[in-house]
C-alpha cells in the first residue's frame, strides 16, 4: 500500500516508522519538509530514493507534494470490535460510527475530526462505505494512522453489541426533534453520521437510542457529513470538560 503527501508521510514516520517499506521523494524539489522526511527516514533506517517527478506521477496520480511512503503489507491501522471496546468504557469512551460514506475525501476528513477531537475509535461498514486507502491517508493528514479504525460486516448487529456493552447511541438526523446541545454525554457514548445525501439509512435509525439534529440558523438545509461529524466530536467534548470543572 502507498501513502502520499508531506503531512501523511511526515505522521507515519512519527507514529509507526517501523511500518514504512521506503520512500520516494522528488530529486529537484525544495521543500524544508522534505529534508526533515529524509531526515527522519534516515534515523530509521529507512530506505530513500530520489526520483523524478514524472516517475512520482507514474505511482499515484494524484498530489503527491514529491513525496510516496510504501508501507509493509497489512500496516493500516485496524482493530477488532472486541478490542476496541475493551479500551476503557470507565473513561467516557466516545466512538465514531459512519453509515455508507462513499467518498474517500469525506472519509479522510471524518476521520480527521475524529482524530482532532479525542474520538477513542472509527468503526466503517464492509459494505457500502469507502475503505481505507491512499486517499484516505492524505486527507486525513495522517490521523488514519493514529486512530483505531474498525470495518464491521453487520453494522446493525455492531449497535446492538456496543449497546450490550453500555454505550448509548446517537445518530445525527436533519429531521430530528431534540437538538444535540440538549443532551448530556456522560456515558460511554457513540455518534452515528450517516452518507451527505442520503442520511442515515433506516435500519441505522431503528438501532439508535437518540435522534438528535445540529441547530442551525441559516437557510442551508445541511451540512457536509465531514463538517457535522466536526461540530458533533466538539460539542460531546465540550460538555464533558465542563462536567469536569
Amino acid at each position: 500500500m502507498i501513502i502520499y503527501g508531506i503531512h501523511t508521510v511526515l505522521a507515519q514516520l512519527k507514529s509507526k516508522p517501523q511500518n514504512i517499506q521506503r520512500i520516494w521523494i522528488q530529486e529537484d524539489k525544495k521543500e524544508t519538509r522534505l529534508n526533515n522526511i529524509i531526515e527522519l527516514a534516515e534515523k530509521n533506517n529507512i530506505q530513500i530514493t530520489k526520483v523524478t517527478k514524472e516517475k512520482l506521477n507514474e505511482i499515484s496520480n494524484q498530489q503527491h507534494q514529491g513525496v510516496i511512503c510504501v508501507l509493509q503489507e497489512d500496516q493500516t491501522t485496524t482493530y477488532d470490535l472486541q478490542g476496541i471496546i475493551k479500551l476503557s468504557l470507565a473513561q467516557q469512551q466516545l466512538l465514531l460510527v459512519l453509515d455508507g460514506i462513499t467518498d474517500p475525501h469525506n472519509l479522510g476528513a471524518c476521520i480527521r475530526s475524529a482524530d482532532a477531537f479525542g474520538a477513542d475509535a472509527v468503526i466503517i461498514p464492509q459494505d457500502r462505505s469507502a475503505q481505507v486507502n491512499a486517499t484516505v491517508h492524505k486527507v486525513s493528514c495522517g490521523a488514519s494512522q493514529n486512530i483505531p479504525v474498525t470495518v464491521v460486516g453487520n453494522l446493525a448487529r455492531t449497535l446492538t453489541d456496543l449497546k450490550a456493552q453500555g454505550f448509548w447511541i446517537y445518530g445525527l438526523a436533519g429531521e430530528a426533534e431534540e437538538s444535540l446541545n440538549n443532551i448530556e454525554f456522560i456515558t460511554p457514548t457513540v455518534l452515528v453520521l450517516g452518507a451527505e445525501e442520503s442520511g442515515l439509512r433506516r435500519l441505522t435509525k431503528e438501532h439508535c437510542d437518540f435522534l438528535v439534529r445540529i441547530p442551525m440558523l441559516g437557510s442551508v438545509a445541511s451540512l457536509n457529513v465531514s463538517v457535522a461529524t466536526g461540530i458533533s466530536l466538539f460539542e460531546v467534548q465540550r460538555q464533558r470538560a465542563l462536567q469536569q470543572r
